[in-house]
């Protein structure tokens, strides 16, 4: 492996599946101390007024046309896709678990991909995702086989991957020009005036006092939003959409063994062997075709 393809490609898509999964993990923790719309209203607040800070400071500009179409991005990407995932969290659904139905996301990417986009799945991307498919299912069946939340709380984050997924194809068909630096900070304005809306409606928009909570709005503003984010963004924009959505098939994997040694979830025998299926899925998925190998290889 050349040093050139580990700095652009390989780093990169390591630090996604860790700096993403890491908002799994930051919800349980924050959700522990308040509810879920307080938690959500913190983490963009913060965040927004960091970016802005930071755009000021670089006095950054940018036209309508680029703060509508981060603002649609935004409302899919971040306000749709967290508001359902950490609702679900919130509701009792894993950790774990609501990562892995996440993770369904390259599914429903490559088949939008195909039909807004033109481009073709490659059989072997097909079969890639279709193991991919089957370690979540192995996986969530293991999670709910162990008595966890109600099977309708799941559909939270079902949607909020649905969310995502619409999302992520919108943002390879427009193909942005703006910087990364104000795709963040839009999209995280869109979601700060969202989640104050729901804190507001929720009675939540008191300051909580436990050190415990802004332990978790550190966590998520830093590792989740910055990292998380600005990693998945730029992965996108450099890999496709197809190839971002197909590693966070790695992030359950993370997130289970994250929640395994933070909070004591119990992994299931069907979660293990869930993992493993995903992992060859993802092998198999990004595996480039036979004519890019023996060009690399001459």
């Amino acid at each position: 492996m050349s040093p050139q393809l580990l700095r652009t490609t390989v780093a990169p898509s390591v630090a996604l599946v860790i700096l993403w999964s890491s908002g799994f993990i930051g919800a349980e923790l924050g959700t522990r101390e308040a509810p879920a719309s307080a938690v959500l209203w913190w983490r963009y607040l913060v965040a927004a007024a960091i970016l802005v800070a930071i755009c000021a400071w670089r006095r950054v500009r940018f036209d309508r046309h680029t703060l509508g179409r981060q603002v649609v991005l935004g409302l899919l990407i971040q306000v749709a896709y967290l508001g359902l995932i950490v609702g679900g969290v919130g509701l009792g659904a894993a950790a774990g678990t609501t990562s892995l139905i996440a993770s369904l996301q390259p599914l429903v990417v490559i088949a939008l991909a195909v039909l807004a986009l033109g481009e073709r799945a490659r059989r072997a991307q097909l079969v890639g995702l279709a193991l991919g498919l089957v370690g979540v299912i192995l996986v969530v069946g293991g999670d709910l086989s162990a008595g966890g939340a109600a099977w309708w709380v799941y559909l939270l984050p079902v949607g909020g991957m649905l969310a995502l997924s619409c999302g992520t194809v919108l943002e390879q068909r427009w193909q942005p020009p703006e910087s990364m630096l104000v795709s963040l900070t839009i999209q995280t304005l869109t979601g700060a005036v969202a989640f104050s809306v729901l804190a507001l409606v929720d009675g939540t928009t008191g300051v909580p006092t436990a050190g415990a909570f802004w332990v978790a709005i550190a966590w998520v503003v830093l590792l989740s939003s910055f990292g998380g984010y600005g990693s998945y963004l730029y992965v996108t924009r450099t890999q496709g959409a197809t190839r971002a959505s197909t590693w966070l098939y790695l992030t359950p994997p993370t997130t289970m063994l994250w929640a395994a040694l933070m909070f004591g979830d119990r992994v299931s025998a069907l979660g293990l062997a869930g993992l493993a299926v995903a992992a060859v899925g993802v092998a198999v998925a990004l595996r480039p075709p036979a004519k890019v190998r023996t060009e690399v290889r001459a």
